[in-house]
Parts: structure tokens; sequence; C-alpha cells
């Protein structure tokens, strides 16, 4: 039910590509709960995907901007600034590629200019974003900012390729920049590691299949859904969570701290 925890605040959602995206699914939640919010992406994603759509819904407007580059990143903030006549509250950082995954190379055979892409694309890009935002001293105090991760920052996930090594990269800038933003503006930055979710992105993943069952086995809650990650994220703008900063924080019903179930047990003993 919407009760207004993000009334007459402002901000940045990146990364809406289609109705299974988390991001979709958060600015969905943040319009629920009364928060306003520019739509952004790359241009070819915005000209592929179905945010039009998700605009209308939300009235929201769209500025593409291909978060590799820093003037399409200071015109976004720019135009956002623009549109709501000030400073904004929160930003949302869903951006994920890996052509390495894409294109089915193994880990131990990576081709390295991709794999400076995919780097680039998921990861460099969020403290690219967070450099223009507290250049611009874009963020009102006790902002927050969020970027969604996975648990292949930590463990070993074999088909999750270099995308693992992008998400510990992504982590690490969130703790990074986000002692800056908090010590002098009052900001806060923190990861997401969600469940597998079956996303456009998530789907592309070698033996995806296999993670999600796999990690709905492990965990005493089973997995966290796409809406369920947006209201996790909706409690990280609001003003209930001031003071949490720099952490990444485990969104996955308790999978990160299982070694293991009664039910992967029963499943390797049947064979």
């Amino acid at each position: 039910m919407p009760n207004e925890l993000l009334k007459n605040k402002k901000g940045i959602i990146f990364g809406a590509l289609d109705e299974n995206s988390i991001a979709w699914k958060t600015a969905e939640k943040v319009h629920e709960q009364g928060g306003s919010f520019v739509l952004t992406n790359a241009p070819v994603a915005v000209r592929m995907g179905s945010i039009d759509l998700l605009a209308k819904k939300t009235n929201s407007i769209i500025v593409p901007a291909d978060a590799t580059s820093n003037s399409d990143l200071d015109n976004l903030i720019d135009e956002t600034m623009k549109h709501f006549n000030g400073k904004i509250d929160f930003v949302l950082h869903s951006i994920g590629m890996s052509i390495n995954v894409r294109k089915g190379k193994h880990y131990t055979d990576l081709n390295h200019d991709w794999l400076t892409k995919g780097w680039n694309i998921s990861a460099a890009s969020f403290h690219r974003l967070m450099q223009c935002l507290y250049n611009k001293d874009a963020m009102n105090e006790w902002g927050s900012i969020v970027a969604l991760s996975y648990m292949a920052a930590q463990r070993v996930f074999p088909d999750y390729n270099d995308m693992a090594d992008n998400k510990a990269y992504l982590e690490s800038v969130a703790r990074s920049f986000g002692y800056f933003f908090g010590k002098e503006k009052k900001v806060r930055v923190n990861t997401i590691s969600q469940s597998p979710t079956p996303t456009t992105a998530g789907k592309g993943v070698k033996g995806f299949d296999g993670f999600i069952d796999y990690a709905e086995k492990m965990s005493p809650l089973g997995n966290a859904t796409a809406a369920e990650c947006a209201n996790y994220t909706v409690s990280l703008f609001s003003d209930l969570t001031k003071k949490v900063t720099l952490q990444n924080l485990f969104h996955d019903g308790g999978f990160s701290n299982m070694g293991v179930s009664q039910e992967i047990i029963d499943s390797i003993t049947k064979k």
C-alpha cells in the first residue's frame, strides 16, 4: 500500500529496459510512494526497450545517456536538475553488461578488449556517475545512491564470468566514493546484492536456470523477486535509512549466510 515514503523526493533511475527489469519495478514502486524521477538508459536501449510506456505510467521524462560518457552524464544531470528546478534525492544504478558472457567466452580465455568494455559499462560507470554528481553538487543532503550487485563479487559462480569481477569493483567504488559523499555531503552510497533474478540480462548468463534453482533451494526464505528488490531499494531511498552507508546489503532470502541446506543435501544423496 502506498504510504508516501518518498513524497517530494526526486531522482534518476538508470537501466529500466522492460517490465522484467529491477529498475522498471523500482520506478513503479518509487512512483507509488510519491517519488518523482527521470528515466535514463543508453540510447540503443531506449530505442529497443519499452521505456516510453513506463515514462507515461509514472509521469516521467526520459533523458538517454551513455553511462560511459562524461558529456552524456553531465547533460543527464543538468537536464534532471533543470526539470526538478533543484537538486535530487536518489539515484539507482542498474547497469550491467558482459560481451564475454554474451559471446560464451570462458573465463580462462577472455577477450580483454571485451572485458574492458564490460567493466567500463558495468562498474567504472558507477564511479563516473558519482563523480559527475559530486562535482555538480547535485545531491541533497541525506540523499541516497544505490547500485545493484550480485554475490559473485565474493564467491565463485563459474558461468558468471567477468561480470563477477565487475561487481567486485562496483562494490569497492561504492565504499570508496561513499566515504567522500558521506563525509562531505551527507549522501549515502550502498549496493544491493540481489538474488539471481530472471531479468533480460540475468537470463543471458549460461546456466541461469541452475543458478536460480540452486539459490531457491539454499535460501531459507527463497529467492527475492525483482518487485521485492524494488521495495528494498525504496527503503534505502527513504529517510528511514539515513545512517546506512558504505554497505553491500544482501537481499537474497538468507542465501549469503548459508553453508548448505537440507534440500541441497537431499538432492545430492538421492542421486
